[in-house]
């Protein structure tokens, strides 16, 4: 009996190694008869677009028949158009610690306490948020989460100290929303420059545009004289910013601040989306795509980002991706 279950047992195992190579072998072959197809499917690039009128109010009622978009000068098909997008939101939401805004640090926390309820009060039920800080090194304080208790008892236990590496930051928090679904922001609220990052800033914007992320800067200034401000680190943030459809905010604290916040989530919940997949572009070695969103009615301003980094080729008559 021993013997004879032995033998049943190896002689399963040999046929079912055997079904498995074959399985392999067949997957294999499908494999590399996809691959052709991948060289000529494109990866779809996604726009996340807010529109104003000249008084800088939301315009959220246009259709996909006013929009145009260009990839390096060349016009492209929208293949998806969301009008008011519901899609879930991945906000990347980061506080500076450094020594300099330690006078200001509990008026920004509560800020942010209230701009956390004010999110998941409504919205999609998958939204979440990811907490960071950041001086002169980036902490993870949470995961993407929605518990409001968990994100707000690890704000109260921030202290402020040292430099601040502003790019490694945004460049370390636009790597975690990669391969998120929905919609990536990035939300920092900071005094101004960089002092001690490793990453420059073409490194923290090139980040952020491979994440398709949206940069909002919640520009808290100390000092309100020329003099001891750091207005090259603001210029960089506002031009962040404008690169990847987001707006720089400069308010003081207290009310203004919560207005800042609430701002930014009506643009949140008034965004287009808009999607192509490329086609017709030439070949070229520079792997950024320029990206350009008009709307038909000259009255109107469009916010959207400025490109994106692919590698672009002639393959089977269409374009790769870089991935």
């Amino acid at each position: 009996m021993g013997p004879g279950v032995g033998g049943t047992v190896r002689l399963r195992r040999g046929l079912t190694v055997a079904m498995l190579l074959a399985t392999l072998a067949a997957g294999l072959g499908a494999l590399v008869a996809q691959d052709n197809v991948f060289h000529v499917n494109v990866r779809l690039v996604r726009i996340l677009t807010t529109v104003k009128n000249t008084a800088g109010q939301l315009v959220g009622d246009l259709a996909k028949s006013d929009f145009q978009v260009f990839d390096n000068g060349v016009p492209q098909d929208l293949a998806i158009f969301e009008h008011h997008t519901e899609q879930p939101l991945s906000i990347a939401l980061m506080i500076d610690t450094s020594a300099s805004t330690g006078i200001d640090l509990k008026y920004e926390t509560d800020s942010m306490n209230r701009f956390l309820r004010a999110l998941f009060k409504e919205g999609n039920p998958q939204d979440a948020v990811h907490l960071y800080s950041f001086n002169y090194e980036t902490r993870e304080l949470s995961g993407f989460t929605r518990r409001t208790d968990l994100l707000e008892r690890a704000l109260r236990g921030l202290r402020s100290e040292g430099g601040t590496s502003l790019y490694d930051a945004l460049s370390f928090a636009s790597e975690s929303l990669e391969g998120r679904e929905g919609r990536h922001v990035v939300v920092v609220v900071t005094d101004g420059g960089d002092t001690t990052s490793a990453k420059t800033y073409h490194q923290a914007l090139e980040a952020a545009q491979m994440a398709d992320a949206v940069i909002y800067p919640v520009l808290v200034i100390p000092v309100t004289n020329d003099p001891g401000r750091n207005t090259g680190g603001e210029h960089a943030l506002a031009t962040l910013a404008q690169g990847t459809a987001g707006r720089v905010f400069e308010p003081t604290l207290g009310a203004a601040l919560d207005q800042a916040f609430m701002d930014i989530l009506r643009e949140l919940r008034t965004q287009y989306l808009l999607a192509y997949y490329p086609k017709n572009l030439p070949p070229s070695k520079d792997r950024f795509h320029r990206l350009e969103v008009k709307v038909r009615r000259p009255d109107l301003q469009v916010l959207s980002r400025t490109g994106y980094y692919g590698d672009a080729e002639q393959a089977a008559g269409g374009w790769k991706p870089a991935r």
